[in-house]
């Protein structure tokens, strides 16, 4: 059964999707004052990715919407969405069989020419949609496709150096431990080396959780804040990295610069075992 909440358009794109996104917005526009949920996917370049998108706008009234260049993934795109009933629009289609018709010969097929993205810019934005996609345990699934994984208690700066590292083009994600709620499996078949865990000292947290709360217009007697409530929440994350194997960082009074070049360098270490 289909999720019966606001519509959701999928933008699939071998580039950034911009353009798609744009020429969305304008036609959603018409329609109840836009109110749809757009989710831009770009850089699609693999069969499974595409299928793995169509699986998951079946389970929405969806529409996608997409730019791809290459005739191969644009059939695969079709049919897939075909098979599902999903209305699928070719954004750039049309317009590249009018100038086919006036212009001497085929066109490059090449994707993202209108940006002429470089390698490092081109793996820049795709972290950080990657890091955006996968925050704060948002689909336990991208534990599995990160290039490392940040484990704690809130407030530990798991989103700042998500968004940090991203930057330094890697494929981040990051996971809250909770004593409620037990970890995803997922956690526990990534490889320890691939996940660091963050800790801090329980004052400092308990200060940072208060100016949170007050922050929000909320009491400060919330047990968020409570150093007792806080006390257990970092024995019980210990006690999962310390069961995980990973290296624990304490974040207390350091900057997110400093945090992230310890993660970079362990990041380097491990690649430099693996090398031997």
């Amino acid at each position: 059964m289909k999720n019966s909440g606001l519509p959701v358009i999928f933008v699939v794109s071998d580039s950034i999707g911009e353009t798609a996104e744009f020429v969305v917005k304008a036609a959603a526009s018409q329609y109840n004052s836009g109110h749809v949920e757009i989710r831009r996917i770009p850089f699609i370049y693999e069969e499974e990715a595409i299928k793995e998108i169509v699986e998951e706008a079946n389970e929405f009234n969806s529409i996608i919407a997409y730019t791809l260049v290459l005739p191969e993934l644009k059939v695969i795109l079709e049919e897939a969405a075909g098979e599902k009933g999903i209305p699928a629009v070719d954004i750039l289609g049309p317009m590249m069989n009018a100038f086919s018709q006036i212009m001497p010969g085929g066109p490059r097929l090449e994707p993202g020419l209108m940006r002429r993205l470089d390698e490092e810019y081109f793996h820049r934005i795709a972290a950080i949609e990657f890091a955006v996609k996968y925050d704060d345990g948002k689909d336990p699934r991208g534990l599995l496709r990160a290039d490392v994984v940040l484990i704690g208690v809130s407030r530990t700066s798991k989103t700042p150096l998500s968004m940090y590292l991203a930057h330094k083009r890697m494929k981040v994600a990051n996971l809250p431990l909770v004593p409620e709620i037990e970890p995803p499996e997922e956690l526990f078949m990534v490889p320890s080396s691939k996940i660091v865990g963050l800790t801090i000292k329980p004052e400092q947290l308990f200060e940072i959780r208060v100016e949170r709360l007050k922050t929000l217009g909320l009491t400060t007697s919330a047990s968020y804040a409570n150093m007792e409530r806080i006390l257990e929440e970092l024995d019980y994350s210990e006690k999962y990295m310390k069961k995980i194997g990973c290296p624990i960082f304490d974040v207390s009074n350091k900057a997110v610069e400093e945090v992230a070049n310890f993660i970079l360098h362990f990041i380097k270490r491990r690649e430099a075992t693996n090398d031997r």
